[in-house]
């Protein structure tokens, strides 16, 4: 019997049991097991706040983890959201297989187990299979090194094999990103950040993340230019800051940002005023892509992206120009997109960069 009323994690799970599966049930009532976790996730978030929940005791292996998280920005210069994507795969791997949270117990069958869960249970593509595979294929590297575990389970682990042509980029047609562009046109306070947000997404690439950290001392008004923290090798790249784009971003910092006490640029529209969110960032771009009914795998700002890389392709850059205009340290990254149809490239081409300025 708890005495310091704080709520332990097995108390909310019951209750969120007890709610979702009651009798009778809510006419409204779908899916009970959505019910459940929204219900344990509700109340998480709320005794948290409130400093009424038990923390749960860390299970032995997170030091592994974190040892491994250590070392990938470390030693390797990952970047912040690499490093999150291979925990939560780690940890996710180890809380099942991780018996008494001994790594020296873990066998290859096991994380060939896990390899082909991905697959059958969870309908994951043979691309995050192989990212998958290739987090657990770095992790047991490191583990060896350390001499943490049994040696030859690096080595041993096998990834799906990805078909050619398989990881073709997917992005909107250059026309389609006008049109989105021309969608957020007007003065409501979302279209005019979102119009200086998608500017970025499209005649810069940038990733999702560099336009989540850009901040006002990256806006060089005297020199115009715009400096972009690059995640991955966690250096410093400067672009002009094209008068179209810098003017759209002013105009988003008088009329609608105004004097915020946040450095980050991009936040918020309603109270209390913070940076955007990723989910916040993909919600730009998909609320208008989407509409369009463009067949394409993504509706995020990867889409975006890849448009601005096939758009410099068709227009006769070289790869290596495309490369480092995208932030690529690695050429292979790059090399993706002479894949591209010629036929795709060709439709890509009758566009102008001077009519989406």
């Amino acid at each position: 019997m708890q005495t310091d009323g704080l709520i332990r994690a097995e108390e909310i799970e019951l209750a969120a049991h007890k709610w979702a599966y009651r009798e009778p049930a809510h006419f409204k009532l779908r899916d009970a097991q959505k019910t459940k976790a929204h219900f344990i996730s509700i109340a998480k978030q709320w005794l948290g706040f409130m400093n009424r929940l038990r923390p749960a005791p860390e299970p032995l292996y997170v030091p592994f983890i974190e040892a491994f998280a250590d070392y990938m920005y470390r030693d390797r210069g990952l970047s912040d959201m690499t490093i999150r994507s291979e925990c939560g795969h780690i940890r996710a791997f180890l809380s099942r297989y991780a018996v008494n949270n001994d790594l020296s117990s873990i066998t290859i069958k096991q994380i060939d187990e896990a390899i082909a869960r991905k697959g059958y249970r969870d309908g994951c593509t043979r691309n995050s299979i192989g990212f998958y595979a290739a987090s657990l294929r770095a992790f047991f590297r490191y583990v060896e090194m350390n001499g943490w575990c049994s040696p030859g389970l690096a080595a041993a682990i096998i990834a799906p094999r990805v078909y050619q042509h398989e990881l073709v980029p997917s992005g909107p047609p250059w026309g389609v990103v006008q049109q989105i562009l021309a969608s957020c046109s007007g003065d409501r306070p979302v279209c005019i950040r979102d119009r200086a947000i998608l500017m970025l997404f499209a005649i810069y690439g940038l990733r999702s993340g560099e336009v989540q950290r850009l901040r006002l001392e990256d806006l060089d008004w005297d020199q115009e230019r715009i400096n972009i923290v690059r995640p991955k090798p966690r250096t410093t790249q400067q672009y002009p800051l094209i008068r179209p784009v810098g003017e759209a971003i002013l105009r988003y910092l008088k009329e609608v940002r105004l004097q915020r006490p946040s450095r980050y640029i991009f936040l918020t529209l309603r109270a209390p005023y913070g940076p955007l969110s990723g989910s916040a960032l993909w919600k730009v771009v998909s609320d208008r892509l989407r509409p369009l009914g463009v067949p394409i795998r993504h509706y995020g700002p990867h889409s975006i992206r890849h448009a601005c890389a096939t758009h410099l392709l068709a227009n006769g850059l070289s790869m290596k120009e495309i490369g480092d205009h995208l932030g690529h340290r690695d050429p292979a990254s790059t090399s993706v997109y002479a894949k591209v149809d010629i036929a795709g490239l060709r439709e890509v081409a009758e566009f102008d960069l001077g009519g989406l300025l």
